[in-house]
């Protein structure tokens, strides 16, 4: 008697792959799509659906990892894409909130220098508070520029410095 061989896979084999396959799909593929819908690109996400959907359709059996395979990676390709764009803005947010915090420091720096020169001279309230501005913005203009701080805003901050120095 002569064995007999089958080519088609077992049936526990198949059930195993394709629980994989959905629950991969439900842990990792929804919520990727979900984050691909809010921002707005209902585009890529279908051509990724596309791409992981033609190949399992196509395959059969011990075939369907085969066929998914590429789709994966090109799914993780997708998926690193998008962490890396949002490593990418993180890190911008970040340099640009340590910016503005040096900007920040130098017109407080000027504004003390110039408060300290206002009240040695003797100059009066008045006086003080037009020159310690003038002074700001002769010697911060880069940091006035962007900040922008309203007119209102500098004059607060001028008259506190002023007082501050001169209660010293």
């Amino acid at each position: 008697m002569s064995p007999i061989f089958t080519l088609a896979p077992q049936a526990p084999l198949v059930l195993m792959l394709a629980l994989c396959a959905l629950a991969f799909i439900l842990l990792v593929g929804w919520p990727l799509v979900a984050a691909i819908a809010r921002m707005r690109a209902s585009l890529i996400a279908a051509a990724i659906l596309a791409t992981l959907a033609v190949p399992a359709a196509a395959s059969t059996g011990s075939d369907l990892l085969t066929a998914l395979t590429p789709s994966l990676l090109d799914l993780a390709g997708v998926a690193l894409t998008a962490l890396i764009g949002f490593a990418t803005v993180r890190f911008q947010r970040w340099t640009g909130i340590q910016i503005e915090a040096r900007h920040r420091e130098a017109l407080h720096s000027a504004i003390m220098t110039a408060a300290r020169v206002a009240v040695a001279r003797g100059l009066t309230r008045e006086i003080a508070a037009e020159f310690v501005s003038s002074y700001v913005r002769a010697s911060v203009p880069e940091a006035m520029k962007r900040l922008s701080p309203s007119v209102d805003t500098l004059d607060a901050l001028v008259r506190s410095k002023l007082l501050e120095v001169a209660g010293n």
